[in-house]
Protein backbone atom coordinates (compact mmCIF):
# COMPACT_ATOMS: atom_id res chain seq x y z
CA UNK A 1 0.00 0.00 0.00
CA UNK A 2 3.32 2.30 0.73
CA UNK A 3 4.29 2.11 -3.04
CA UNK A 4 0.49 3.27 -4.18
CA UNK A 5 0.47 7.11 -2.92
CA UNK A 6 4.50 7.20 -4.52
CA UNK A 7 3.60 5.48 -7.54
CA UNK A 8 0.74 7.83 -8.08
CA UNK A 9 3.43 10.79 -7.03
CA UNK A 10 5.80 10.21 -10.04
CA UNK A 11 3.46 9.36 -12.58
CA UNK A 12 1.19 12.65 -11.62
CA UNK A 13 4.35 14.82 -10.39
CA UNK A 14 2.67 15.50 -7.17
CA UNK A 15 6.09 17.26 -5.91
CA UNK A 16 6.94 19.08 -9.07
CA UNK A 17 3.13 20.92 -9.20
CA UNK A 18 3.69 21.56 -5.28
CA UNK A 19 0.64 18.88 -4.20
CA UNK A 20 -0.63 15.62 -3.00
CA UNK A 21 -2.83 12.69 -3.08
CA UNK A 22 -5.39 14.10 -0.41
CA UNK A 23 -5.34 17.25 -2.51
CA UNK A 24 -5.72 15.91 -5.94
CA UNK A 25 -9.11 14.21 -4.44
CA UNK A 26 -10.61 16.86 -2.88
CA UNK A 27 -10.00 18.99 -5.80
CA UNK A 28 -11.54 16.08 -8.00
CA UNK A 29 -14.62 15.96 -5.98
CA UNK A 30 -14.93 19.83 -5.79
CA UNK A 31 -15.17 20.18 -9.57
CA UNK A 32 -17.42 16.90 -10.01
CA UNK A 33 -20.14 19.08 -7.07
CA UNK A 34 -19.63 21.95 -9.76
CA UNK A 35 -20.56 20.53 -13.09
CA UNK A 36 -23.00 17.65 -11.85
CA UNK A 37 -25.83 19.03 -13.24
CA UNK A 38 -25.29 18.34 -16.70
CA UNK A 39 -26.01 14.44 -15.82
CA UNK A 40 -30.07 16.05 -15.27
CA UNK A 41 -30.06 18.44 -17.86
CA UNK A 42 -28.32 16.00 -20.79
CA UNK A 43 -30.52 13.65 -20.76
CA UNK A 44 -33.34 16.17 -20.60
CA UNK A 45 -32.23 17.62 -23.96
CA UNK A 46 -31.08 14.87 -25.82
CA UNK A 47 -33.67 12.50 -24.25
CA UNK A 48 -36.67 14.21 -23.34
CA UNK A 49 -36.33 16.70 -26.10
CA UNK A 50 -34.65 15.52 -29.10
CA UNK A 51 -36.35 11.80 -28.84
CA UNK A 52 -33.53 9.54 -28.02
CA UNK A 53 -33.83 7.07 -25.23
CA UNK A 54 -33.56 8.99 -21.33
CA UNK A 55 -31.31 6.03 -20.08
CA UNK A 56 -29.35 5.63 -22.69
CA UNK A 57 -28.27 9.14 -22.81
CA UNK A 58 -27.70 9.40 -19.01
CA UNK A 59 -25.31 6.67 -19.24
CA UNK A 60 -23.77 7.97 -22.65
CA UNK A 61 -23.31 11.04 -20.22
CA UNK A 62 -21.29 9.70 -17.43
CA UNK A 63 -19.51 7.17 -19.65
CA UNK A 64 -18.45 9.64 -22.02
CA UNK A 65 -17.53 12.66 -19.43
CA UNK A 66 -15.47 9.49 -17.19
CA UNK A 67 -13.40 8.87 -20.77
CA UNK A 68 -12.81 12.26 -21.43
CA UNK A 69 -11.13 13.15 -18.08
CA UNK A 70 -9.66 9.71 -17.68
CA UNK A 71 -7.52 10.80 -20.86
CA UNK A 72 -7.44 14.61 -19.67
CA UNK A 73 -5.93 13.18 -16.56
CA UNK A 74 -3.80 10.02 -17.70
CA UNK A 75 -2.36 11.69 -20.92
CA UNK A 76 -2.07 14.83 -20.88
CA UNK A 77 -1.77 15.59 -17.09
CA UNK A 78 -3.81 18.38 -16.37
CA UNK A 79 -6.76 18.91 -14.00
CA UNK A 80 -9.56 19.53 -16.20
CA UNK A 81 -12.65 18.09 -16.56
CA UNK A 82 -14.88 17.21 -19.51
CA UNK A 83 -18.22 16.36 -19.98
CA UNK A 84 -21.43 16.94 -22.75
CA UNK A 85 -20.91 20.80 -23.83
CA UNK A 86 -23.46 23.21 -22.39
CA UNK A 87 -24.56 25.00 -25.36
CA UNK A 88 -23.70 22.29 -28.10
CA UNK A 89 -26.32 20.35 -26.72
CA UNK A 90 -29.10 22.58 -27.21
CA UNK A 91 -28.10 23.26 -30.46
CA UNK A 92 -28.22 19.56 -31.10
CA UNK A 93 -31.62 19.83 -29.83
CA UNK A 94 -33.59 22.64 -30.82
CA UNK A 95 -31.52 23.53 -33.70
CA UNK A 96 -30.27 20.24 -35.47
CA UNK A 97 -33.14 17.71 -34.33
CA UNK A 98 -36.13 19.40 -33.75
CA UNK A 99 -35.61 22.98 -35.83
CA UNK A 100 -34.14 21.31 -39.01
CA UNK A 101 -35.64 17.69 -38.53
CA UNK A 102 -32.25 16.08 -38.54
CA UNK A 103 -32.78 12.51 -37.35
CA UNK A 104 -30.55 12.12 -34.41
CA UNK A 105 -28.63 9.25 -35.59
CA UNK A 106 -27.65 12.01 -38.43
CA UNK A 107 -26.74 14.59 -35.69
CA UNK A 108 -24.18 12.16 -33.93
CA UNK A 109 -22.78 11.57 -37.00
CA UNK A 110 -21.79 15.13 -37.42
CA UNK A 111 -20.83 15.44 -33.97
CA UNK A 112 -18.13 12.59 -34.81
CA UNK A 113 -17.40 13.84 -37.84
CA UNK A 114 -16.05 17.28 -36.40
CA UNK A 115 -14.44 15.45 -33.52
CA UNK A 116 -12.32 13.41 -36.28
CA UNK A 117 -11.36 17.16 -38.16
CA UNK A 118 -10.70 18.49 -34.98
CA UNK A 119 -8.14 15.64 -34.08
CA UNK A 120 -6.73 16.34 -37.31
CA UNK A 121 -6.19 20.14 -37.01
CA UNK A 122 -4.63 18.60 -33.76
CA UNK A 123 -2.28 16.60 -35.18
CA UNK A 124 -1.16 17.91 -38.23
CA UNK A 125 -0.99 21.60 -36.30
CA UNK A 126 -3.25 23.29 -38.18
CA UNK A 127 -5.16 24.39 -35.11
CA UNK A 128 -2.50 26.92 -34.61
CA UNK A 129 -3.64 28.68 -37.21
CA UNK A 130 -7.29 28.54 -36.89
CA UNK A 131 -6.83 29.69 -33.78
CA UNK A 132 -5.00 32.86 -35.00
CA UNK A 133 -7.43 33.37 -37.77
CA UNK A 134 -9.99 33.97 -35.52
CA UNK A 135 -10.20 37.72 -33.79
CA UNK A 136 -11.01 37.59 -30.20
CA UNK A 137 -14.41 39.51 -30.94
CA UNK A 138 -15.87 36.61 -32.94
CA UNK A 139 -14.63 34.13 -29.88
CA UNK A 140 -16.82 36.11 -27.01
CA UNK A 141 -19.51 37.04 -29.52
CA UNK A 142 -19.86 33.48 -29.47
CA UNK A 143 -19.70 31.92 -26.15
CA UNK A 144 -22.06 35.04 -25.15
CA UNK A 145 -24.58 34.43 -28.11
CA UNK A 146 -25.04 30.42 -26.86
CA UNK A 147 -25.32 31.62 -23.37
CA UNK A 148 -28.46 33.91 -24.41
CA UNK A 149 -29.66 30.69 -26.59
CA UNK A 150 -29.33 28.59 -23.41
CA UNK A 151 -31.09 31.18 -20.89
CA UNK A 152 -33.96 31.60 -23.55
CA UNK A 153 -34.41 28.03 -23.34
CA UNK A 154 -34.65 27.69 -19.83
CA UNK A 155 -37.32 30.44 -19.75
CA UNK A 156 -39.13 28.69 -22.40
CA UNK A 157 -38.94 25.49 -20.76
CA UNK A 158 -40.45 26.66 -17.61
CA UNK A 159 -43.29 28.69 -19.28
CA UNK A 160 -41.85 31.84 -18.08
CA UNK A 161 -42.07 33.24 -21.55
CA UNK A 162 -44.43 31.89 -23.64
CA UNK A 163 -45.74 32.66 -27.25
CA UNK A 164 -47.82 36.17 -28.25
CA UNK A 165 -49.35 36.47 -31.18
CA UNK A 166 -48.81 39.78 -31.17
CA UNK A 167 -45.76 40.24 -29.56
CA UNK A 168 -44.03 36.78 -30.78
CA UNK A 169 -43.14 35.69 -27.13
CA UNK A 170 -44.36 37.84 -23.55
CA UNK A 171 -44.10 36.64 -19.66
CA UNK A 172 -46.57 34.10 -18.52
CA UNK A 173 -49.80 35.82 -17.66
CA UNK A 174 -50.27 33.19 -14.94
CA UNK A 175 -47.29 33.18 -12.72
CA UNK A 176 -48.42 31.65 -10.09
CA UNK A 177 -48.82 27.86 -11.38
CA UNK A 178 -47.39 25.15 -8.99
CA UNK A 179 -43.93 24.60 -11.73
CA UNK A 180 -43.05 28.36 -12.07
CA UNK A 181 -43.36 28.99 -9.00
CA UNK A 182 -40.87 26.53 -8.00
CA UNK A 183 -38.37 27.51 -11.42
CA UNK A 184 -38.77 30.66 -10.03
CA UNK A 185 -37.64 29.40 -6.50
CA UNK A 186 -34.79 26.80 -8.07
CA UNK A 187 -33.67 30.50 -9.90
CA UNK A 188 -33.08 32.27 -6.63
CA UNK A 189 -31.94 29.64 -4.14
CA UNK A 190 -28.78 29.17 -7.20
CA UNK A 191 -28.69 32.71 -7.30
CA UNK A 192 -28.27 32.64 -3.44
CA UNK A 193 -25.64 30.04 -3.26
CA UNK A 194 -23.53 31.03 -6.51
CA UNK A 195 -23.52 35.00 -4.34
CA UNK A 196 -22.21 33.37 -1.47
CA UNK A 197 -19.78 31.37 -3.04
CA UNK A 198 -20.99 27.80 -2.28
CA UNK A 199 -18.81 25.28 -4.86
CA UNK A 200 -21.28 23.51 -6.97
CA UNK A 201 -24.15 25.93 -6.31
CA UNK A 202 -26.02 25.10 -9.39
CA UNK A 203 -26.02 20.94 -8.32
CA UNK A 204 -27.05 21.79 -4.94
CA UNK A 205 -29.85 24.14 -6.35
CA UNK A 206 -31.39 21.37 -8.42
CA UNK A 207 -31.28 19.38 -5.60
CA UNK A 208 -32.53 22.26 -3.12
CA UNK A 209 -35.63 22.70 -5.73
CA UNK A 210 -36.21 18.47 -5.81
CA UNK A 211 -36.36 18.38 -2.32
CA UNK A 212 -38.73 21.34 -2.46
CA UNK A 213 -40.55 20.44 -5.03
CA UNK A 214 -40.83 16.90 -3.06
CA UNK A 215 -42.76 18.30 -0.48
CA UNK A 216 -44.89 20.30 -1.67
CA UNK A 217 -46.11 17.76 -3.93
CA UNK A 218 -44.68 19.36 -7.39
CA UNK A 219 -41.82 16.78 -8.06
CA UNK A 220 -42.99 13.33 -7.43
CA UNK A 221 -41.27 11.76 -4.97
CA UNK A 222 -38.92 8.58 -5.78
CA UNK A 223 -39.73 5.38 -5.85
CA UNK A 224 -35.86 4.31 -5.42
CA UNK A 225 -32.56 5.34 -5.01
CA UNK A 226 -29.84 3.17 -6.52
CA UNK A 227 -30.10 0.40 -9.65
CA UNK A 228 -28.27 -1.31 -12.24
CA UNK A 229 -27.85 1.49 -15.10
CA UNK A 230 -29.77 1.48 -17.71
CA UNK A 231 -28.72 -0.13 -21.51
CA UNK A 232 -26.94 1.85 -23.50
CA UNK A 233 -28.04 -0.25 -26.92
CA UNK A 234 -30.53 2.52 -28.18
CA UNK A 235 -27.92 4.87 -28.83
CA UNK A 236 -24.38 3.31 -28.62
CA UNK A 237 -22.82 3.37 -32.42
CA UNK A 238 -26.42 4.44 -33.87
CA UNK A 239 -24.38 7.21 -35.50
CA UNK A 240 -25.00 8.58 -38.93
CA UNK A 241 -21.54 9.47 -40.21
CA UNK A 242 -22.52 8.75 -44.02
CA UNK A 243 -25.71 11.15 -43.72
CA UNK A 244 -23.89 13.40 -42.22
CA UNK A 245 -21.82 14.04 -44.78
CA UNK A 246 -24.05 15.76 -47.04
CA UNK A 247 -23.00 19.27 -48.46
CA UNK A 248 -25.86 20.75 -46.75
CA UNK A 249 -25.04 19.60 -43.28
CA UNK A 250 -21.69 21.84 -43.57
CA UNK A 251 -22.91 24.29 -41.16
CA UNK A 252 -23.80 21.46 -38.55
CA UNK A 253 -20.33 20.11 -38.81
CA UNK A 254 -18.70 23.51 -38.32
CA UNK A 255 -21.00 24.63 -35.63
CA UNK A 256 -19.78 21.71 -33.50
CA UNK A 257 -15.95 21.76 -34.43
CA UNK A 258 -15.62 25.90 -34.26
CA UNK A 259 -17.46 26.09 -30.45
CA UNK A 260 -15.66 23.17 -29.53
CA UNK A 261 -12.61 24.46 -30.55
CA UNK A 262 -12.54 27.68 -29.30
CA UNK A 263 -14.68 26.81 -26.04
CA UNK A 264 -11.57 24.09 -25.35
CA UNK A 265 -8.75 26.49 -26.40
CA UNK A 266 -10.46 28.95 -24.00
CA UNK A 267 -10.83 26.84 -21.33
CA UNK A 268 -7.35 25.15 -21.22
CA UNK A 269 -5.71 28.63 -21.32
CA UNK A 270 -7.64 29.72 -18.77
CA UNK A 271 -7.59 26.64 -16.28
CA UNK A 272 -4.07 26.81 -16.93
CA UNK A 273 -3.17 30.03 -16.02
CA UNK A 274 -4.99 29.58 -12.84
CA UNK A 275 -2.93 27.09 -11.80
CA UNK A 276 0.55 28.33 -12.45
CA UNK A 277 0.76 25.49 -15.26
CA UNK A 278 1.78 27.80 -18.20
CA UNK A 279 5.10 28.42 -19.23
CA UNK A 280 6.26 31.34 -20.76
CA UNK A 281 2.91 32.12 -21.49
CA UNK A 282 2.46 28.95 -23.57
CA UNK A 283 0.51 25.35 -22.49
CA UNK A 284 2.88 22.46 -21.96
CA UNK A 285 0.99 19.43 -23.60
CA UNK A 286 -1.16 21.46 -25.82
CA UNK A 287 -1.55 18.73 -28.57
CA UNK A 288 -2.34 16.15 -26.08
CA UNK A 289 -4.83 18.08 -23.87
CA UNK A 290 -6.71 18.74 -27.58
CA UNK A 291 -5.94 15.16 -28.68
CA UNK A 292 -8.00 14.14 -25.50
CA UNK A 293 -11.30 16.63 -26.45
CA UNK A 294 -11.06 15.65 -29.80
CA UNK A 295 -10.76 11.63 -28.82
CA UNK A 296 -13.75 12.57 -26.40
CA UNK A 297 -16.02 14.13 -28.31
CA UNK A 298 -15.55 10.90 -30.95
CA UNK A 299 -16.21 8.68 -28.43
CA UNK A 300 -19.37 10.59 -26.81
CA UNK A 301 -20.69 10.56 -30.26
CA UNK A 302 -20.42 6.72 -30.45
CA UNK A 303 -21.57 6.41 -27.28
CA UNK A 304 -25.12 8.47 -28.14
CA UNK A 305 -24.13 12.47 -26.72
CA UNK A 306 -23.57 15.20 -28.24
CA UNK A 307 -20.15 17.02 -28.58
CA UNK A 308 -17.88 16.52 -24.85
CA UNK A 309 -15.88 19.54 -24.41
CA UNK A 310 -13.84 20.67 -21.65
CA UNK A 311 -15.50 22.24 -18.50
CA UNK A 312 -14.33 25.75 -17.03
CA UNK A 313 -16.00 24.30 -13.41
CA UNK A 314 -12.56 22.96 -13.33
CA UNK A 315 -11.38 25.99 -11.98
CA UNK A 316 -13.39 25.50 -9.32
CA UNK A 317 -10.84 22.04 -8.24
CA UNK A 318 -7.54 24.27 -9.20
CA UNK A 319 -9.42 26.63 -6.95
CA UNK A 320 -8.94 23.79 -3.96
CA UNK A 321 -5.72 22.98 -4.87
CA UNK A 322 -6.04 20.73 -7.90
CA UNK A 323 -2.89 20.57 -10.28
CA UNK A 324 -2.97 17.52 -12.20
CA UNK A 325 -4.42 15.07 -13.71
CA UNK A 326 -5.46 12.64 -10.51
CA UNK A 327 -8.10 15.72 -10.26
CA UNK A 328 -9.52 14.75 -13.34
CA UNK A 329 -9.09 11.55 -12.86
CA UNK A 330 -11.23 11.54 -9.37
CA UNK A 331 -13.59 13.27 -11.04
CA UNK A 332 -13.97 10.20 -13.65
CA UNK A 333 -14.59 7.87 -11.12
CA UNK A 334 -17.25 9.92 -9.33
CA UNK A 335 -19.29 10.14 -12.75
CA UNK A 336 -19.26 6.16 -13.21
CA UNK A 337 -20.20 5.79 -9.73
CA UNK A 338 -23.24 8.45 -10.69
CA UNK A 339 -24.37 5.60 -13.27
CA UNK A 340 -26.14 3.88 -10.30
CA UNK A 341 -28.33 7.01 -9.30
CA UNK A 342 -30.42 6.33 -12.37
CA UNK A 343 -33.46 6.50 -10.63
CA UNK A 344 -33.46 10.32 -9.37
CA UNK A 345 -32.32 11.42 -12.52
CA UNK A 346 -34.75 9.96 -13.82
CA UNK A 347 -36.97 11.42 -11.35
CA UNK A 348 -35.85 15.07 -11.50
CA UNK A 349 -35.03 15.45 -14.50
CA UNK A 350 -38.12 15.01 -15.92
CA UNK A 351 -39.08 18.56 -14.07
CA UNK A 352 -38.45 21.56 -16.32
CA UNK A 353 -38.39 23.79 -12.95
CA UNK A 354 -35.33 21.52 -11.68
CA UNK A 355 -33.39 21.76 -14.80
CA UNK A 356 -34.40 25.46 -16.15
CA UNK A 357 -32.84 27.18 -13.68
CA UNK A 358 -29.75 25.47 -14.63
CA UNK A 359 -29.84 26.66 -17.90
CA UNK A 360 -30.67 30.24 -17.30
CA UNK A 361 -27.81 30.59 -14.91
CA UNK A 362 -25.21 29.07 -17.25
CA UNK A 363 -26.50 31.47 -19.80
CA UNK A 364 -25.89 33.95 -17.60
CA UNK A 365 -21.99 32.73 -16.89
CA UNK A 366 -21.51 32.15 -20.37
CA UNK A 367 -22.91 35.76 -21.46
CA UNK A 368 -20.07 37.39 -19.07
CA UNK A 369 -18.33 37.35 -22.12
CA UNK A 370 -19.77 40.06 -23.87
CA UNK A 371 -17.68 42.40 -21.46
CA UNK A 372 -14.83 41.60 -23.37
CA UNK A 373 -15.97 43.24 -26.83
CA UNK A 374 -15.07 46.45 -27.67
CA UNK A 375 -18.05 48.41 -28.13
CA UNK A 376 -16.96 51.70 -29.51
CA UNK A 377 -15.09 50.39 -32.42
CA UNK A 378 -18.32 49.73 -34.55
CA UNK A 379 -16.31 47.38 -37.02
CA UNK A 380 -15.86 45.06 -33.80
CA UNK A 381 -19.41 45.66 -31.60
CA UNK A 382 -21.58 45.59 -34.63
CA UNK A 383 -20.54 41.75 -35.70
CA UNK A 384 -20.38 41.20 -32.29
CA UNK A 385 -24.14 42.51 -31.74
CA UNK A 386 -25.84 40.81 -34.75
CA UNK A 387 -24.05 37.21 -33.75
CA UNK A 388 -24.93 37.32 -30.07
CA UNK A 389 -28.73 38.73 -31.22
CA UNK A 390 -29.52 35.91 -33.99
CA UNK A 391 -28.71 33.42 -31.68
CA UNK A 392 -31.60 33.61 -29.39
CA UNK A 393 -34.32 35.11 -32.31
CA UNK A 394 -33.21 32.44 -34.96
CA UNK A 395 -32.98 29.71 -32.52
CA UNK A 396 -29.83 28.48 -33.84
CA UNK A 397 -26.21 28.86 -32.89
CA UNK A 398 -25.05 27.53 -36.79
CA UNK A 399 -26.80 30.51 -38.17
CA UNK A 400 -25.18 33.27 -35.44
CA UNK A 401 -21.91 31.98 -36.24
CA UNK A 402 -22.54 32.45 -39.88
CA UNK A 403 -24.02 36.10 -39.69
CA UNK A 404 -20.57 36.91 -37.86
CA UNK A 405 -18.43 35.50 -39.93
CA UNK A 406 -20.18 37.59 -42.89
CA UNK A 407 -20.53 40.81 -41.30
CA UNK A 408 -16.97 41.11 -39.76
CA UNK A 409 -14.99 40.59 -42.81
CA UNK A 410 -17.00 42.79 -44.19
CA UNK A 411 -17.57 45.50 -42.18
CA UNK A 412 -13.37 45.78 -41.80
CA UNK A 413 -13.68 46.18 -45.43
CA UNK A 414 -15.76 49.55 -45.37
CA UNK A 415 -13.65 50.74 -42.27
CA UNK A 416 -10.71 50.47 -44.02
CA UNK A 417 -9.32 48.09 -42.42
CA UNK A 418 -9.11 44.95 -44.17
CA UNK A 419 -5.56 43.62 -44.21
CA UNK A 420 -6.67 43.16 -40.29
CA UNK A 421 -8.11 40.12 -41.51
CA UNK A 422 -7.07 36.88 -41.56
CA UNK A 423 -8.17 35.29 -45.58
CA UNK A 424 -9.37 32.34 -43.85
CA UNK A 425 -11.72 34.66 -42.44
CA UNK A 426 -12.56 35.32 -46.42
CA UNK A 427 -12.70 31.85 -47.24
CA UNK A 428 -15.53 31.55 -44.58
CA UNK A 429 -17.36 34.61 -45.04
CA UNK A 430 -18.06 33.51 -48.98
CA UNK A 431 -18.49 30.08 -47.63
CA UNK A 432 -21.57 30.67 -45.35
CA UNK A 433 -23.09 33.16 -47.87
CA UNK A 434 -23.05 30.49 -50.70
CA UNK A 435 -24.72 28.01 -47.98
CA UNK A 436 -27.13 30.40 -47.64
CA UNK A 437 -28.01 31.27 -51.47
CA UNK A 438 -27.87 28.13 -52.59
CA UNK A 439 -29.40 26.16 -49.09
CA UNK A 440 -31.51 28.26 -47.05
CA UNK A 441 -31.39 29.31 -43.94
CA UNK A 442 -28.86 27.00 -41.27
Amino acid sequence: MDNEPNALARYFRFGQHGTNLKTEILAGITTFLTMAYVLLVNPFLLGKEAGMDFGAVFVATAVAAAIGSLLMGLFANYPIVLAPGMGLNAYFTYTVVLGMKVPWQTALGAVFISGLIFLLLTVTKVRELIINSIPPVLKHSVSAGIGLFIAFIGLKNAELIVANKATYISLNSDLMQPEILLTIFGLVLTLFLMVRRVKGAVFFGMIGTAVVGMITGVVEIPTQFFSAPPSLAPTFLKMDIVGALDMGFFAIIFAFLFVDLFDTAGTLVGVANQAGLLKENRLPRAGRALTADSLATMSGAALGTSTVTSYVESTAGVATGGRTGMTAVTAAALFLLALFFFPLVETFASVSAITSPALIIVGVLMASSLKEIEWKDLSEGAPAFLTVLMMPLTFSIATGIAIGFILYPLIKMFAGKARQVHPILYVLAVIFIARFVFLGSI
